[in-house]
């Protein structure tokens, strides 16, 4: 089986192309939904993260409310550490087991996609890495009108990322979403055609 990992900054439309890489037949493991299940109330992950940030990030329900939490890590680079302490050892886990899950069920190709792909020394994962990026103005309109937040709340989300420029030199592939989601659609179907017509016969994961 042959992983790409497919990665960006906030706002910069990895969804969207996963989302269209999915339509093309690849198989999609999503780091954040993997992370969300890590915040289920009364798990072992939640119960780390209400050790180390308090009760008060807490909804009525018992769930953790991530804006909340989002508020307090992205304010302090040591906080942001702690959280990731956390969650990252067992998103890698989760991803790892769901990859071979895929192997064996006879995937082709999977799609691992994860913000912090690059930051979190994940890249081991995949053969390939795939890359979204978009000009900052745009990912500010889409934050604010995707997520509601202030520009204060965008700005500490983007500066806790890894430099974009540093971020590019992982690139086996980029794509630039700045346009509509048809010029999107297009790009990641001329990627996947060349990779198609590209890859090898014998894959490295098996």
């Amino acid at each position: 089986m042959f992983v790409i990992g497919l990665t960006g900054g906030i706002g910069s439309g990895k969804t969207s192309v996963s989302n269209i890489l999915s339509s093309l037949g690849a198989s999609i493991i999503n780091a954040d939904k993997i992370g969300h299940k890590i915040y289920e109330p009364n798990s072992e992950g939640w119960t780390e993260v209400i050790k180390t940030f308090g009760k008060e990030i807490l909804n009525e329900n018992q769930e953790i409310n991530r804006k909340k939490l989002g508020a307090i890590v992205f304010k302090e680079k040591k906080y942001l550490d702690k959280l990731n302490s956390i969650t990252h050892p067992r998103i890698y886990s989760a991803i790892e087991s769901n990859l071979q899950t895929l192997s064996n069920k006879g995937a082709e190709v999977s799609i691992v996609e994860a913000a912090l792909l690059i930051e979190a020394k994940w890249t081991s994962l995949a053969n390939q890495i795939w890359i979204t990026v978009s000009s900052e103005d745009i990912i500010y309109k889409r934050l604010e009108k995707r997520d509601g937040f202030k520009i204060e709340a965008i700005k500490s989300r983007i500066s806790s990322q890894m430099d974009s420029k540093e971020k590019l030199k992982f690139a086996d592939v980029i794509i630039k979403n700045d346009s509509s989601i048809k010029d999107l659609e297009k790009q990641v179907q001329y990627y996947w055609k060349k990779f198609n017509n590209n890859k090898e016969g014998d894959y490295p994961n098996g």
